[in-house]
């Protein structure tokens, strides 16, 4: 295994961790704009390091560039429509998640 490899298995397994991080912030966080913001950066990331582990594999550079306009082109999707999202609930009156001591 040369380092091309390891680093490739290195990265694609940290991509890995950054969107199990997000499945489990989504099925765990307690309000909708908490799990927005874990599901953006952890999935963001997670495409980001993958993205990174398989540029060294890309058989040309166009297809490396492929790969960077869609990690690009999902960070814009990601955060537009977490906006979205964000204010739709907002506009319905979802209410922002308080820790217990902090309610009255």
């Amino acid at each position: 295994m040369n380092i091309t490899e390891i680093f490739s298995t290195v990265c694609l397994l940290g991509g890995a961790g950054f969107f199990l991080a997000g499945t489990v912030a989504l099925l765990r966080f307690p309000d909708v704009y908490t799990r927005l913001h874990a599901l953006a950066k952890a999935d963001n990331l997670g495409l980001g390091f993958t993205v990174l582990g398989l540029l060294p594999q890309a058989g040309s550079i166009a297809a490396g560039l492929k790969l960077v306009l869609v990690w690009l082109l999902v960070l814009a999707a990601s955060a537009s429509v977490s906006f979205l999202v964000a204010r739709r609930a907002h506009r319905r009156g979802v209410a922002h998640w308080q820790a217990p001591e902090q309610r009255q």
